[in-house]
């Protein structure tokens, strides 16, 4: 039995979501309410040292991380196949991953605070601000949530955020040129599934289209990805009426500064 603690509309759950639905699986969704602090109850911290969502519990088997999770996933069932068959592919295949896991899941959290999170804390107490700032554990990712809660959209790490997708979407465009239909050749593969939710994301809040309106490769990988049945059942369903209304709100409220910063990168050399 397949049990995934989760939280609806976290960027890394929706991978993990993308992988069971591609492969036709059956789990147990355990909800941990991340805004309720959920994630740093002892019990859940016994399963999850990190306090952060998903954890996947096969059997006598916990899994943590979600590109790791996919990978267990797709080594332990194998139909239909979402790693490359050939070693060159999965090198590919993993540098992706890695420019989701070292650059944009920081950016997405980054941009998403600035437009969304930091108005929630904003309106929160102050003691429930700093057991949000207190319990995230990574001094590094405090310093990004102080930052970001402070000065918004101004804050550097949403200017690095935006550089990081910036870059992604520059290396997409150009592989994607290369004639593939997906981003390690003609194969659906766990390169595309790592990107999905990054994407979604900046599309729920009104901003992919800073990035990707003259880059034509991406959007239509983009139409493909949100043509297949996973994104409607692991990202689009589960997602609230209210959520994509507060996303698409607030992400309109930050849309046009980000579109000026980001027309200021060629001066960081990317």
């Amino acid at each position: 039995m397949l049990v995934l603690y989760e939280f609806g509309n976290s960027v890394c759950c929706q991978k993990v979501r993308q992988v069971l639905c591609e492969k036709g699986l059956s789990w147990e969704a355990r909800q941990v309410d991340l805004f309720h602090h959920q994630q740093y109850d002892p019990a859940y911290l016994k399963l999850n040292p990190k306090g952060v969502v998903p954890t996947l519990v096969h059997g006598d088997t916990r899994v943590i991380e979600s590109t790791l999770i996919c990978e267990y996933l797709d080594e332990t069932f194998p139909e239909p196949r979402l790693v490359p068959g050939t070693a060159a592919e999965r090198a590919r295949m993993r540098l992706w991953s890695k420019a989701v896991d070292e650059g944009l899941h920081e950016g997405v959290t980054e941009i998403s605070f600035s437009a969304m999170f930091r108005e929630r804390l904003k309106d929160a107490p102050e003691s429930q601000r700093q057991i949000r700032f207190r319990n995230i554990g990574d001094p590094r990712r405090r310093d990004r949530f102080v930052s970001t809660y402070e000065l918004g959209v101004e804050s550097p790490f949403v200017l690095w955020a935006i550089a990081a997708y910036e870059r992604a979407f520059k290396t997409m465009d150009g592989e994607l040129a290369e004639g593939g239909e997906w981003l390690v050749g003609n194969a659906f593969s766990l390169a595309d599934v790592n990107l999905v939710p990054y994407l979604a994301r900046l599309e729920y809040l009104t901003l992919l289209d800073v990035w990707i309106e003259d880059r034509p490769q991406v959007r239509a990988w983009w139409e493909r990805v949100k043509s297949r049945a996973s994104f409607k059942a692991a990202i689009a369903d589960p997602l609230t009426q209210v959520e994509r209304e507060k996303m698409r709100e607030y992400g309109g409220k930050i849309r046009n500064r980000v579109r000026e910063l980001r027309a200021e990168l060629p001066a960081l050399a990317l």
